[in-house]
């Protein structure tokens, strides 16, 4: 039974990608860091025979634009909040563990997601706590059935790992290593110096 990767992304045009960081350095840069980040991890992942990485992206128009790496299957997200697009995704890839990540995490490693996929042989469901109160990886064994994890979640607050974690009900849950997204100056600045995040 295959694993799937699911890498989440934004089509990284001006405007539509980190408006929080843009905020403080300009949509050109955060842009620019948007794009180089999502490079970087598709080439640490996308080529990891331990699972297939497929890139599902946001608008669905954008799935034939030439931005996106070569040699990774690309899909639309679908409609909706964040929440009904990862749950879309779950519900439409073909049998087999899952696990869909953020695009904006530099620190994901193949080991992160080899971890994960591990949990899932003992456990339901599994996240990355993200330092933030959010979470970078959320995955589903996806076994008997797949359950509904992303219904009435605060996405992008503190309460977002929290809300999820109530719609587990009595599923087991795993936990990935906690990493942190770019989302201010301040982890910006960080990222630009190479300082672990």
């Amino acid at each position: 039974m295959n694993r799937w990767l699911v890498v989440m992304a934004k089509q990284p045009r001006a405007g539509r990608v980190k408006s929080r960081l843009a905020r403080d350095v300009g949509a050109v840069e955060a842009t620019r860091f948007y794009r180089v980040t999502l490079q970087r991890l598709i080439r640490r992942l996308g080529r990891d025979r331990r699972w297939t990485t497929v890139l599902a992206v946001s608008p669905d128009s954008a799935a034939g634009d030439p931005v996106w790496p070569r040699g990774v299957p690309v899909i639309g997200q679908g409609g909706g909040d964040l929440g009904v697009r990862m749950q879309g995704v779950m519900d439409r890839l073909p049998p087999g563990p899952a696990i869909i990540v953020g695009s904006d995490i530099p620190g994901i490693e193949p080991a992160h997601v080899a971890d994960a996929f591990h949990s899932l042989g003992r456990h339901d469901v599994v996240f990355g706590p993200a330092t933030d109160g959010g979470y970078w990886l959320a995955g589903m064994r996806r076994r008997p059935r797949v359950p509904r994890l992303f219904d009435a979640v605060r996405w992008s607050t503190r309460h977002a790992l929290k809300d999820t974690l109530r719609n587990c009900g009595g599923l087991s849950v795993g936990f990935a290593a906690t990493l942190s997204d770019v989302d201010d100056v301040g982890d910006w600045r960080k990222w630009r110096r190479g300082d672990p995040l």
